[in-house]
């Protein structure tokens, strides 16, 4: 079968890691695609990634600087990897051209902006797939196989709490721009689909958000040349360019009661500006029992507190017989049955990665299902908006009144910066 000509547009550290991830997938004989495009509209960007796709792809993908001149490469599909404020804008474009899409998330940089991407992909027909990586973690597989399975009986309570980062940049400037995707967003989206992914649809959410360090600092910009936060070691050549110092816009906090549609509740801290001691838990609190995830992307164990013991070993899966990773996955990660994983995290990160470019394959070629589509991808926006909107109101918001932009006080700046109010 003829491999599918795919793009990638936005070539800094994020469309350099899904290079690496879609390296994997072809490493593993499991790509169906062909890399015929790098685009950015930073030509040095374009042909760093191009650089990079040669070495590790044998083949140099065409150097663009816009989606029209990608029309003459014979794009079918293009996998987005732009910064946030230019999916609506990119992904749009490319459903109108008749391409299928992969979009980082956040699949838009607010609700409005999602929306209007998860409306162009139901005018197009074409495929929309958000690339949400952490749910398709096999240890956030086997957690939901063992919830699904009532090992703990039914769902009452979810704690989700990180603390940590103190004034460090996390990743770019831009994760701290109320405008470009503050961290809440840029972060808090993943946890968001995890909420959603373990306890199905939330209803409301009630928050306070705050806004702690609003200087910034990039220890990559300082005589170690280092940084605190640097996924799978990608950024560092872009984060010695950035300030040393600067203000920060978006807030860095939310500490959050969700509730969800079940009746279950979820008590949420997200604080990227904690200091002293950090805090990483997930547990889900069961009628039956309890369960403690492991952070994702870490291949740490879940333990089972049941009936007096804690469980942390491979008799987890006799809890769940019927529990398979989906091929992709086990071919990359080494089996269909995993209940732990030890690889180095760049590793790990562009093996997730891989799944995604797997799925959207299987998708185009033979119209195989989208996990996250532009419909959950929203969602996962707006539950991270809700906790905003909510402190901003000053009440508990329900998820159908962000979803459907009757509540947008915080966003409407961002709208109309973007055009879209």
């Amino acid at each position: 079968m003829d491999k599918i000509p795919l793009a990638i547009v936005g070539c800094g550290g994020m469309g350099h890691r899904h290079l690496y991830g879609l390296a994997e997938l072809q490493n593993a004989g499991l790509s169906p695609f062909d890399l015929v495009g790098a685009c950015d509209p930073v030509r040095a960007n374009a042909e760093s990634l191009a650089d990079d796709a040669e070495e590790r792809l044998g083949k140099r993908p065409q150097v663009v600087e816009s989606l029209e001149e990608l029309e003459a490469l014979g794009v079918v599909a293009v996998d987005v990897t732009t910064t946030p404020r230019y999916h609506h804008t990119v992904a749009e474009e490319a459903l109108e051209r008749g391409w299928h899409a992969m979009v980082e998330k956040p699949v838009g940089l607010t609700v409005r902006a999602s929306n209007r991407i998860r409306q162009a992909a139901e005018r197009s027909g074409r495929i929309l797939s958000v690339a949400e990586n952490y749910r398709r973690d096999p240890m956030n597989r086997l957690g939901k196989a063992l919830l699904d399975a009532g090992v703990i009986g039914a769902p009452r309570l979810m704690i989700h709490n990180t603390i940590g980062g103190g004034s460090h940049m996390t990743i770019s400037v831009w994760r701290h721009q109320k405008n470009e995707s503050g961290v809440l967003l840029d972060v808090g989206v993943h946890f968001a689909d995890i909420l959603e992914f373990y306890l199905g649809p939330v209803h409301s959410v009630y928050a306070q958000s705050r806004l702690h360090e609003p200087i910034r600092y990039n220890p990559a910009a300082g005589p170690a040349g280092q940084s605190s936060s640097n996924p799978a070691g990608v950024y560092g050549k872009w984060q010695k360019q950035m300030p040393a110092e600067f203000e920060a816009t978006a807030e860095d906090a939310s500490y959050a009661t969700v509730l969800f549609e079940s009746g279950a509740v979820a008590q949420y801290i997200e604080d990227h500006a904690g200091h002293g001691q950090g805090m990483w838990t997930r547990q889900i609190h069961g009628s039956e029992g309890s369960l403690e995830l492991p952070s994702d992307r870490s291949g740490q164990l879940i333990t089972l507190h049941k009936d007096g013991e804690s469980i942390c070993d491979a008799s987890l899966l006799d809890l769940v017989p019927d529990f398979h990773l989906e091929p992709v996955t086990a071919a990359l990660f080494g089996g269909g049955r995993l209940w732990g994983y030890q690889f180095p995290f760049p590793e790990t990160d562009r093996k997730l990665l891989a799944v995604e470019y797997g799925e959207l394959g299987l998708a185009i070629e033979d119209g195989g299902p989208i996990e996250v589509d532009a419909t959950q991808g929203t969602r996962s926006v707006a539950l991270s908006y809700a906790m905003l909107e909510s402190s901003q109101a000053g009440r508990a918001l329900t998820m159908e009144e962000v979803l459907a932009e009757k509540v947008n006080a915080y966003q409407s700046e961002i709208d109309q910066e973007l055009g879209l109010a």
